[in-house]
C-alpha cells in the first residue's frame, strides 16, 4: 500500500502562482508515473499533468504553458508549479501514482486532495 500526502493548496489571486507537492511512501518497488488531477464542483475529475519515471510529461490543453510538473525519482515526490492561474483553475487537486510492488504488480493510489481557490 502506498500513501500519498499532498501539500501547498490554498487561496491565490488570478494571475498569481502556487506550488503543489506530493510525497509517496510505503512499500514501493518503483514509481512508474505520478500526476495531478483536479475536480471542480459539479464536474468530473480531469487530468492536469503527469510525469513518468523517465521524465516524459503530459499536460491538459487548459494548463499548457502555465503549469509545470516535475518529479523526483529518488524522493518519490511530484510537484506542480502553477503560474498565471485563472478562476477556472479552482478545484480540489488530487495526486496520483502508478507504482510497481515488489511482486511486480502494478497498482494505483490517490491522495486525499488539496483545495486550490483562485479568487480576488
Amino acid at each position: 500500500q502506498v500513501q500519498l500526502v499532498e501539500s501547498g493548496g490554498g487561496l491565490v489571486q488570478p494571475g498569481g502562482s502556487l506550488r503543489l507537492s506530493c510525497a509517496a511512501s510505503g512499500s514501493i518497488f518503483r514509481i512508474n508515473a505520478m500526476g495531478w488531477y483536479r475536480q471542480a464542483p459539479g464536474k468530473q475529475r480531469e487530468l492536469v499533468a503527469t510525469v513518468t519515471s523517465g521524465g516524459s510529461t503530459n499536460y491538459a490543453d487548459s494548463v499548457k504553458g502555465r503549469f509545470t510538473i516535475s518529479g523526483d525519482n529518488a524522493k518519490n515526490t511530484v510537484d506542480l508549479q502553477m503560474n498565471s492561474v485563472k478562476p477556472e483553475d479552482t478545484a480540489v487537486y488530487y495526486c496520483n501514482a502508478e507504482y510497481s510492488t515488489w511482486s511486480r504488480a502494478i497498482l494505483y493510489s490517490w491522495g486525499q486532495g488539496t483545495q486550490v481557490t483562485v479568487s480576488s
